[in-house]
């Protein structure tokens, strides 16, 4: 099968990117298959020739473009099938804003939110209550995320993400321990327990440095609640209308489960959080790339040739 990985890009999450489609390649030659690498921010004019040449297309994007559905809708321009959700609810999921709109109406406990497309006027003052966590309502990786304990603190870390050009996502700060659940096809996966080291919160420091935090898998939490929350991942993975897989961050405020995010294109490196919660379900990380991709080539109605 001819796979064109898609990895790279633009964004501040880039490096990420590379790092998990260097060890992507390693087992799509270990599953027989014949890669070609393309990076959109040195070759984006030859994504749909490329496309069009290929059986499969596989993205380990983050951010804009990638998890914004971009490429995704570029690829469906020449039919070449790719893994996870489509051009709508990728685009749909990274926006916070938005998501957050989703996970409300479908009845799933998220932290009360303010969101600020433009810079507040002069005398604005937030209604939450802190502490608040302040992010870009488009990133990802926890990158340019913080926390802010009181007004004084608030303005200036809203500054720095208008200053980078995006706009701002307020969230109230639950006090708990902070879970992921992952779906894979129509299964939740075991949940893992986040427990950040040396830093208040899993920000992108603990996530990418060796040692920032340990992630424990299967979370050590009541049968119930773990149930509770993957029962919930479900319920938003389908009201945002994905497909094939995601990640859903939680915070757990005593027995209550809080929903942060949707992933769509969640990191995959052999040690990143879904290809942990896969092998505690019996799947290396081999086998999940090819289910990643036979679920894939399923949502296009094509058979898997690997």
């Amino acid at each position: 099968m001819r796979v064109l990985l898609i990895a790279g890009g633009w964004s501040n999450e880039r490096e990420v990117s590379l790092s998990g489609a260097a060890k992507i390649h390693e087992a799509l030659l270990r599953l027989g298959c014949k890669v070609t690498r393309l990076d959109p921010a040195e070759r984006f004019d030859d994504i749909l020739e490329l496309a069009s040449g290929s059986d499969f297309a596989f993205i380990n994007m983050h951010g804009t473009p990638g998890e914004d559905g971009l490429v995704q809708a570029m690829l469906e321009q020449v039919d070449c099938p790719y893994q996870g959700s489509g051009p709508k609810a990728s685009f749909l999921a990274l926006n916070k804003a938005c998501a957050k709109q989703v996970f409300a109406r479908a009845g799933i406990p998220t932290p009360r939110w303010e969101y600020l497309p433009r810079r507040p006027q002069a005398g604005w003052s937030t209604k939450l209550r802190f502490p608040l966590f302040v992010k870009p309502n488009m990133g990802g990786s926890s990158l340019d995320l913080c926390r802010a304990d009181n007004a004084e603190e608030l303005t200036p870390a809203i500054e720095r993400i208008f200053c980078r050009g995006e706009t701002v996502l307020l969230e109230e700060g639950v006090n708990g321990q902070e879970v992921t659940s992952a779906i894979l096809g129509e299964k939740a996966l075991p949940l893992i327990l986040i427990q950040p080291a040396g830093c208040a919160f899993f920000d992108y420091r603990c996530k990418y440095t060796q040692g920032g935090a340990k992630e424990i898998c299967p979370a050590p939490i009541p049968e119930r609640i773990a149930r509770r929350v993957q029962e919930l991942s479900m319920r938003a993975h389908k009201a945002m209308k994905l497909r094939g897989y995601s990640r859903s961050d939680f915070m757990l405020e005593g027995d209550e489960p809080y929903i942060l995010e949707v992933n769509t294109l969640p990191g995959m490196t052999p040690t990143s959080l879904v290809p942990q919660a896969a092998h505690e379900a019996g799947l290396d990380f081999d086998a999940l790339i090819k289910r990643l991709m036979d679920l894939g080539l399923e949502a296009h109605g094509r058979k898997s040739e690997i």
